[in-house]
């Protein structure tokens, strides 16, 4: 429908010598207008449904700082020009694809938002495809009462890496400006094994700074249990201490619907703290282990 202004300017036009032709001319600008205006509405609504789940998606991992003022820009899991950063000329643009964006290699682009990972084998909600399952050697004890059957999605992330087995830039969705051609012939994947793709074959400690620490592989029978429920929410197993509140306690060890995960004690999305860690180290295990 026309306001009253537009109605006025169509029948000045018509009377002082536009005529019809002219009043058809109006309508077909207004027209057009109005597409105008429904397209900048729908790209409007597109665009804060992508930022929302990327906001969601990234308040999951870490409470981060979204923007330009995240610590994890310029840290080791910002993979844009990493080897530059460290110096390591030979290897920058050589190790991995730098997709120029830091939030890719574990987010869904914006302009993905829409998409679901799953449907190309990806883990639900993020930007990085299913590890091999069952390949994994999990954490038991005649101690352990919690059992669990595998990773859920948020640590699946989390070992899409550090387990190996593929490539740390093998990620679902690359953003729409990444040049295809610009894509790297070698695709480095963090594990020990003695070829040109291993990060251990030289990252030892004698060529250069020593990351074993930070290879889990797929035995993880000598890590932290993941991905089962914690003791403590029952408030029966007097051997863990509960929680502060539902996601977790006070010094920021979180829970992830109950659940205690790699990112229960780690934050990707601060690096000052050695490993990761959500809390000092000498106090980090005390945090939910009463004894």
């Amino acid at each position: 429908m026309h306001n009253n202004a537009t109605r006025c300017c169509i029948a000045a036009f018509t009377l002082h010598g536009g005529g019809r032709s002219m009043s058809r001319q109006i309508k077909k600008q207004l027209s057009k207008m109005k597409a105008g205006t429904i397209f900048l509405i729908f790209t409007l609504l597109v665009g804060g449904l992508a930022w929302a789940t990327y906001a969601a998606a990234a308040a999951i991992v870490g409470d981060p700082v979204l923007g330009a003022d995240d610590p994890i820009l310029g840290s080791k899991h910002d993979f844009t020009g990493l080897n530059a950063r460290a110096g390591v000329v030979a290897m920058a643009g050589v190790a991995f694809s730098d997709y120029g964006y830091s939030c890719v290699y574990c987010h869904i682009p914006p302009e993905e938002a829409g998409a679901v990972p799953a449907d190309f084998g990806g883990i639900d909600g993020w930007n990085r495809y299913v590890p091999a399952l069952s390949n994994y050697q999990l954490y038991d004890s005649v101690n352990l009462d919690n059992k669990t059957s595998g990773p859920n999605p948020i640590s699946m992330l989390c070992l899409s890496c550090h387990d190996g087995t593929m490539a740390v830039d093998m990620v679902v969705f690359k953003p729409a400006t990444f040049d295809a051609a610009a894509d790297n012939a070698m695709h480095m994947r963090i594990n020990p094994e003695d070829n040109i793709e291993s990060c251990g074959k030289c990252h030892n400690g004698d060529v250069a700074h020593d990351i074993t620490v930070k290879m889990l592989g797929t035995d993880l029978r000598n890590d932290h249990p993941i991905s089962m429920r914690y003791a403590g929410l029952t408030f029966k197993d007097t051997d863990f201490r509960p929680p502060d509140t539902p996601d977790g306690f006070a010094n920021g060890v979180k829970l992830y619907d109950g659940q205690v995960e790699c990112m229960t004690c780690h934050n990707v999305h601060d690096p000052s703290r050695e490993l990761l860690l959500r809390a000092n180290a000498e106090v980090l295990c005390f945090t939910c282990h009463a004894k």
